[in-house]
C-alpha cells in the first residue's frame, strides 16, 4: 500500500522553502506524487518504510518533522466521514493534524480555543494519530493551530480536509495528473 508524507512547517511565512516538485522528482524510484506546496506527497513504492524515511530525509534540503502514515488509514478515515456529510460554512475551515507519533489528549475533548469569547480554533475529536477540527479564517488561528502539539503531547502538522480528499482520489486512482494541486 502507498504510503503518505506530511512534512512540518515547510514553505511557510519564507522558511524552510523549497520545491516539492523537484523533490517528487529526486524520488522518482519510489513514486512519488506531489500533493500542493505544503510538503504532502503520495508514495505509491515506498519499499520499506525505514529505507523510504531515509531516503526522503537525505533529499531535503534542511531538516524536517516528518509523519508518515499509510494510505489505506486515510481512505478509511475518509469513508467514516469525521465531519458528517453536511457541507461546511463558508467562514469555517476543515483540518486534520497528522501527529508525528501517537499521542494523548491532555484535556477532554472538544477544545475551545480560545476558551472565552469567539471561537477560533475547535479540536472535536481524535483518533490514532489524526486529530479533526475546525477553525475560522483570522490572523491569530495558526497560534492556536501551535498548541495542538501542547494538547497531544507530541509535533503535528495540520493539512485542510480538501487536501485529504485529494490524496484519497489519488490513491484510488481516480487523480487525473501526476501532481495535484489541492487547498493546504
Amino acid at each position: 500500500m502507498a504510503l503518505v508524507v506530511f512534512l512540518r512547517g515547510v514553505n511557510v511565512g519564507g522558511h524552510r522553502t523549497f520545491r516539492p516538485s523537484m523533490l517528487a522528482r529526486a524520488l522518482s524510484d519510489h513514486d512519488v506524487v506531489n500533493v500542493g506546496a505544503a510538503g504532502t506527497f503520495v508514495v505509491r513504492k515506498p519499499g520499506s518504510r525505514a529505507t523510504f524515511r531515509a531516503a526522503l530525509l537525505r533529499k531535503l534540503p534542511f531538516a524536517a518533522d516528518v509523519a508518515l502514515c499509510d494510505g489505506r488509514d486515510l481512505i478509511r478515515l475518509e469513508s467514516e466521514h469525521p465531519f458528517g456529510t453536511e457541507p461546511s460554512r463558508p467562514d469555517v475551515v476543515r483540518f486534520v493534524s497528522i501527529l508525528t507519533k501517537a499521542g494523548r489528549v491532555r484535556a477532554s475533548l472538544p477544545i475551545t480555543l480560545p476558551p472565552r469569547g469567539r471561537w477560533l480554533l475547535r479540536v472535536i475529536a481524535s483518533q490514532d494519530r489524526f486529530v479533526f477540527g475546525v477553525y475560522r479564517r483570522h490572523m491569530k488561528t495558526i497560534g492556536y493551530l501551535g498548541q495542538i502539539d501542547k494538547l497531544f503531547g507530541v509535533r503535528a502538522t495540520t493539512r485542510n480536509w480538501n487536501t485529504i480528499v485529494a490524496i484519497v482520489q489519488l490513491l484510488k486512482g481516480q487523480g487525473k495528473h501526476r501532481e495535484r494541486r489541492a487547498a493546504t
